[in-house]
């Protein structure tokens, strides 16, 4: 869910036509269920690592400062090496360095080292970050520009699918299932946390040389510098810069929230569910995204984006206040039924952000690559809150963050300058 500098064919390379344009796609698409796969685990994560080393909220919260903080690290030196070598071979540069972090896992679980967690997390993060500077704007500039949003909506729809699928094999793998009793640390073993990453190293080192072989449209490569998101024209648009804080809010909020579910559905006075019961919950929060996307993707041909943007906004912020203020089953659905409103939040706003500025595209979607940072701060945060005030108070941060996407969507996302094409 990853924002990115948008660049052109280079002169004299032909990408395809129509048909090789839809094979593209099609394989581009298990990429983005892949890094939602791997993104969701991290809620599976916490409570594990929680639970093993006695941790706090706001310790607990590490793991998604240091997953998304690879975004704002990253993504700079990301959009330079793609601009150099293209979006083809940025994916596979991506996968192998994600695939290395991953493997990261085997001796971080042997060292029973919290810090090795999260260092092994970085560098998956970083792999990902590349691979999303890549893959996105490869979607963005496959087909017409006007149905480009409806596009990322549909391909961001697979990545929701991913998140869907995740807490289901990493419930199963880590805690052992559904049914299994709430564990203790002495009952947790090297390889419960080894297995799934080792898996997923597999996964990736195949999807790598599987893209390195075929053969897709020749793309991205262009001066590095242009989309360097530092200074220049792009800052000085008001829907832009407003879109990158849109961007920042909402990363922090989706995955503040799915950072607590677990925790929070297993709560007495909410779910009262064992961790690994809890976990699968994870599914319908963002299997609401997934069905919201698909929906999306079909509504936002006909209607403004920005005002179902706004809806969208105003919905989760309802519910959010419904979860703070009610207990049990009312409190736990309230919650877990944010994920629909989220389906079309991160494209549609991504998509606004960056309309009209032209030549300086590349440069806008990097500033909102930056953005994508609010992951990594806001949760941690939300777990300082947590640990001050309880973790269902502590919703109040991301009913705040849902509250200016509506007003961004409303007012925030209309361009007050016209930027003049360069001859």
């Amino acid at each position: 869910m990853a924002s990115i500098p948008i660049t052109s064919p280079v002169a004299g390379e032909q990408p395809g036509g129509p048909n090789n344009y839809r094979f593209a796609l099609t394989a581009l698409t298990s990429l983005f269920f892949m890094w939602g796969f791997i993104t969701c685990l991290n809620d599976i994560l916490i409570p594990y690592l929680k639970l093993l080393f006695d941790l706090n909220y706001t310790q607990a919260m590490l793991i998604q400062f240091c997953f998304f903080s690879a975004y704002f690290v990253v993504s700079v030196p990301a959009g330079m090496l793609v601009s150099r070598i293209g979006y083809k071979s940025g994916i596979v540069t991506g996968l192998l360095i994600a695939g290395a972090g991953c493997l990261l896992f085997v001796p971080a679980a042997a060292m029973h080292v919290y810090g090795m967690f999260l260092f092994a997390l970085f560098v998956l993060a970083s792999g990902i970050t590349i691979l999303q500077v890549a893959a996105n704007p490869y979607v963005s500039v496959m087909g017409k520009p006007e149905t480009a949003s409806s596009r990322l909506t549909m391909t961001q729809a697979f990545n929701s699918l991913g998140t869907t699928v995740a807490p289901f094999f990493g419930a199963w793998l880590i805690f052992g299932g559904m049914n299994a009793p709430q564990p203790v640390a002495g009952e947790i073993t090297e390889s419960t946390v080894q297995i799934p990453y080792l898996i997923l190293a597999a996964s990736l080192i195949v999807l790598a040389i599987i893209f390195a072989w075929l053969k897709l449209p020749a793309m991205g490569k262009k001066d590095a510098s242009e989309a360097l998101p530092i200074g220049g024209e792009a800052w000085k648009q008001r829907h832009l810069v407003l879109g990158a804080l849109g961007i920042f809010v909402y990363v922090g909020a989706e995955v503040g929230i799915g950072s607590f579910l677990a925790i929070y559905l297993s709560m007495p006075e909410i779910g009262g569910m064992t961790a690994a019961a809890a976990s699968h919950y994870i599914s319908w929060y963002f299997g609401g995204a997934m069905v919201g996307r698909f929906i999306g993707a079909a509504v936002m041909q006909k209607l403004n984006p920005g005002k179902v943007l706004a809806f969208n906004a105003l919905m989760a912020v309802l519910l959010l206040a419904l979860t703070i203020l009610s207990s049990g089953k009312l409190a736990m659905w309230s919650l877990l039924l944010v994920g629909l409103c989220n389906s079309i939040m991160f494209p549609t706003i991504f998509s606004l952000a960056i309309a009209g500025l032209k030549q300086y595209t590349s440069q806008g979607s990097g500033i909102l690559c930056l953005a994508i940072v609010g992951g990594a701060i806001l949760p941690l945060l939300q777990g300082m809150l947590a640990d001050q005030i309880g973790v269902q108070l502590a919703f109040i941060l991301p009913l705040v963050c849902y509250l200016y996407i509506a007003f961004y969507g409303l007012k925030g996302c209309i361009p007050q300058a016209t930027i003049t094409s360069k001859e």
